[in-house]
């Protein structure tokens, strides 16, 4: 996906699926702790139904439609993490098996445990955060 994209012109947004069904409409956009480039995105699927987290990486965004590459199916299939709370490594590495995305992509869990440094514990408190969210999960102005 394009990387100099505005996570928050997301929002709102009609998505579709690789056949140009209609998945549903962006509700949020999830930013890598690390780069803060756009990640994921949750889609509301339905007035009833709930969100669906898609890959932003192979998606692409043009004319104002988020275009998904994989089938409704498989993304209606999509674990189910609820939204407006910060994805874990271990959620985000569901979410890549789910798709059969490359692990080499996927965050790496360290080989030992140890005491993370004040950078580390606010990249973990930060992993998955919300585009247009403030630290404390509270949409941004």
């Amino acid at each position: 996906m394009q990387t100099d994209i505005d996570p928050r012109r997301l929002i709102g947004r009609k998505a579709f699926d690789s056949q140009g069904a209609k998945i549903g409409t962006v509700d949020e956009v999830y930013l890598d702790d690390a780069t803060g480039t756009p990640e994921w995105a949750a889609v509301r699927t339905g007035l009833f139904s709930r969100d669906a987290f898609v890959p932003l990486e192979p998606s692409t965004f043009a004319d104002d439609i988020l275009h998904v590459p994989y089938e409704r199916s498989l993304i209606k299939d999509a674990p189910d993490f609820g939204v407006g709370r910060h994805l874990s490594p271990e959620q985000e590495l569901q979410l890549y098996h789910h798709y059969g995305l490359e692990l080499s992509a996927a965050p790496e869990s360290p080989a030992t445990p140890s005491e993370p440094s004040a950078a580390e514990s606010s990249a973990d408190r930060s992993f998955g955060r919300v585009a247009g969210r403030d630290e404390g999960g509270t949409r941004a102005p």
